[in-house]
């Protein structure tokens, strides 16, 4: 392992990878820095992170930062501290047992997400902030990047339904952690990121440059696989997303299979509402014979499942799974906050039933 500083002044250590896996993930990123022409802003996506008294000067993300506007993360926190209150958990499943001076704050937390937009909670001796990261994507001379060969796949693809991997599970947050040569040279080369453009009113591109001051130092954040979409011969038009993120590409690959067979023939009015197990490959009309009109969404999941496909023409539309990436800033108070411009979709409310300092339920009045 050689770390040297790469910065004279920052924070950052390059780390060159010697181990054969992270050597080729390395010239990968190296391959596709120099493919790379145009940066593209989607926009701001938020999460949660949490720093307790054994993390030191890191943080631990505890809600995936992906979400589109800070109130989102803001109720992801809520559902958080309310079920380890009920349950001891992060989630359904129980955990260690709370006891009650514990579900106290933990409630009392909870209150406060229901009516104030607050960004930073002290819970049990555990830090909570809304953390922003800044999602963009690269486009070169074949259009967006897609996946690249060593990003993290399955060893065999698996198409049964259900969640997948989960964005940023376990991801710790430490701006002091060696980085390899190519993410060393994307940072520098971000650490000045900000809006700019005409087309951002002028509150966000003002908040986009005070956030360079105030949070000098870029993390670049584990790369999300997300389905866009234009139509066939319309480059013009641009990429429209057509899904949420991912944490592998097939799992992008997965969703844009069940739109092919499930989703799309009910839009399209192939597949009654009401025949909820059947899809493209298996519905068969009320004499017992497959319906023609689905044969083409079969043949497409057919072809992306054969191809293990990243781009693909059906119907008049590309679909394409696109890597994208999220660059979050940090200041000396670790990483960065939503900004005063950042726009909330919807106001706090209350998402959860209330408890007892026993953790049970309060029935409504």
């Amino acid at each position: 392992m050689d770390e040297r500083d790469a910065h004279s002044g920052s924070r950052l250590v390059v780390r060159v990878p010697v181990e054969p896996v992270e050597a080729a993930a390395e010239a990968d990123a190296v391959d596709a820095l120099r493919r790379e022409g145009v940066l593209m802003l989607r926009g701001p996506l938020f999460g949660v992170a949490a720093q307790s008294a054994e993390d030191g000067g890191r943080w631990r993300v505890v809600s995936p930062i992906t979400s589109g506007c800070p109130q989102s993360a803001r109720d992801s926190l809520n559902s958080l501290l309310w079920h380890r209150a009920y349950t001891g958990g992060a989630g359904p499943r129980p955990g260690p047992p709370v006891d009650r001076a514990v579900r106290r704050e933990l409630l009392a937390a909870v209150a406060r997400l229901e009516t104030e937009t607050v960004d930073e909670l002290l819970v049990a001796g555990t830090r909570y902030r809304v953390v922003r990261a800044e999602e963009y994507a690269v486009a070169g001379p074949d259009g967006l990047e897609g996946p690249r060969p060593t990003d993290p796949q399955p060893p065999k693809p698996d198409w049964a339904r259900g969640r997948g991997a989960v964005v940023d599970d376990g991801l710790v947050l430490d701006v002091d952690a060696p980085v390899s040569p190519a993410t060393a040279l994307e940072q520098l080369a971000l650490r000045n990121l900000h809006y700019t453009g005409a087309r951002f009113p002028d509150p966000v591109r003002a908040d986009s440059e005070v956030a360079v001051g105030t949070h000098p130092d870029v993390l670049s954040l584990p790369a999300v696989f997300t389905l866009v979409e234009q139509a066939a011969g319309g480059a013009s038009a641009g990429w429209k997303a057509a899904g949420g993120a991912h944490a592998t590409a097939h799992d992008a690959r997965k969703s844009l299979d069940f739109a092919f067979v499930w989703m799309l023939p009910r839009l399209h009015g192939l597949i009654p509402e009401d025949a909820l197990d059947a899809d493209a490959t298996t519905y068969r009309t009320t004499d017992g014979r497959p319906d023609p009109a689905l044969a083409p969404y079969a043949e497409a999941s057919a072809a992306l499942r054969a191809g293990l496909l990243t781009r693909l023409e059906f119907l008049g539309t590309v679909h394409q799974i696109a890597r994208a990436r999220r660059l979050l800033r940090w200041g000396p108070d670790g990483p960065e906050g939503p900004r005063p411009s950042d726009v909330n979709s919807q106001p706090p409310t209350q998402l959860h039933l209330r408890l007892d300092e026993d953790g049970r339920v309060i029935p409504e009045a």
